[in-house]
């Protein structure tokens, strides 16, 4: 896949959402197909490219709109009501406009932004197997000249089939940051690039088509004006970690809310349990107690969705020690409370829609494996643990790309 050349310009952020709204009608239609199939949504990403919806994070001064966090969460949990495999697909590409937002050089902004505002999409290369904790790369960039060269393999690479650009975490050979430890940059490499390959062997049993696949890189050729630093983001307050989960958070819920409305549609089709007495199953007290704690996950994920992305927003006009830290828990919290919602409201759906919600051709599975798949990107039994730190002694949370 290659850039779209002049992609639909977003003037402000009412726009933004409208549009958003419109691409996820048109993306569910066939999300159950494409699901069932496993067909990777190679038109439907173009579609995403073409709208202007990637391009919401680049400042005014590069002819971007600069949106809020709220206004961009809410653009995901649309998205992520439609279909999340394609939700999850751009979640990498703002993720590393972030990187180059807070790490760039001029000249870098300005060359990335421009590929973005033409169309261009990025995607991540970062998770590895085999090292004894997701935080260690030993994919590396070594400096050659003015260039670098980049060896290594990184899994779950969600989105690289679809991309023009892959961000690639990889640690400096032979540099170490002031604490001691192995520094890490960005190469953002070109799709085509020589020694580039991703194959598509994700076969996960949800998120079935996010094409997060393989890439490997045998001595790959990056010059430098392509590597960012990437170490030094955690290095003062920032919300790099906190906009990440805000957007995992916003998928998660658009899952929720997605499972909840097919659960009140199954409802209304199922027969009542004889003991009920009641003609209609929506009539039976006990799937209506059901209904109700489902609706009330959902309600609550997805108001605390809208803090979080108001802290983050906040943080950002000022951000401090602080503000940083109130983004990272409010973001954490909502992570928390979305996982909980889209697994309870995927779950209560078979209760409320009966016997015949797990046949195969309904592909109704695909809300609980779509949401116990995507929960499992980082464990949520640490964030309550830095939510629980904070509520009791206020310990700041850690710095660090999932908080």
């Amino acid at each position: 896949m290659t850039a779209v050349q002049n992609a639909h310009r977003i003037t402000d952020e009412a726009e933004a959402l409208a549009v958003a709204a419109d691409l996820a009608a048109q993306f569910a239609a066939d999300a159950p197909a494409r699901d069932a199939d496993r067909t990777l949504p190679y038109d439907e990403v173009r579609a995403l490219a073409r709208s202007g919806l990637l391009t919401l994070s680049v400042p005014r001064e590069h002819g971007g709109i600069d949106a809020r966090t709220e206004t961009l969460t809410e653009v995901f949990r649309l998205l992520g009501e439609a279909d999340p495999s394609i939700a999850q697909i751009p979640h990498s590409h703002y993720t590393f406009l972030e990187v180059l937002r807070l790490q760039g050089t001029a000249e870098q902004r300005e060359f990335f932004y421009k590929e973005v505002l033409a169309g261009a999409q990025f995607a991540n290369a970062q998770s590895e197997r085999g090292t004894k904790t997701i935080d260690v790369d030993a994919t590396t960039l070594l400096e050659d000249g003015t260039d670098f060269v980049v060896d290594g393999k990184k899994f779950y690479c969600t989105g690289a089939l679809f991309a023009d650009w892959i961000a690639v975490r990889a640690t400096l050979r032979g540099t170490t940051t002031a604490t001691g430890k192995p520094a890490k940059a960005v190469a953002y490499v070109p799709r085509s690039a020589s020694g580039l390959s991703i194959v598509d062997d994700w076969d996960g049993m949800g998120q079935r088509t996010t094409a997060s696949g393989t890439v490997t890189l045998d001595s790959v050729r990056v010059p430098a004006s392509h590597v960012v630093p990437f170490s030094p983001i955690f290095d003062a307050p920032t919300t790099y970690g906190s906009q990440a989960q805000i957007l995992h958070a916003a998928i998660d819920t658009g899952i929720a809310s997605a499972a909840l409305n097919e659960a009140v549609r199954s409802a209304h089709r199922s027969r009542p349990y004889f003991e009920a007495g009641v003609a209609d199953a929506v009539d039976d007290p006990l799937l209506i107690q059901l209904a109700g704690e489902a609706s009330l996950a959902v309600r609550a994920a997805t108001a605390m969705l809208r803090e979080g992305a108001r802290s983050i927003d906040t943080a950002r006009t000022s951000l401090t020690e602080s503000t940083a830290a109130v983004a990272s828990i409010d973001a954490a919290a909502a992570k928390v409370a979305s996982a909980r919602a889209s697994l309870e409201a995927s779950s209560v759906l078979f209760e409320l829609g009966g016997t015949r919600s797990a046949s195969e051709s309904a592909n109704l599975s695909r809300y609980w494996r779509d949401a116990r798949t995507h929960t499992l990107h980082d464990p949520t039994r640490w964030k309550i643990q830095h939510i629980g730190r904070w509520t009791l002694s206020g310990t700041v949370p850690p710095r660090h790309g999932l908080l």
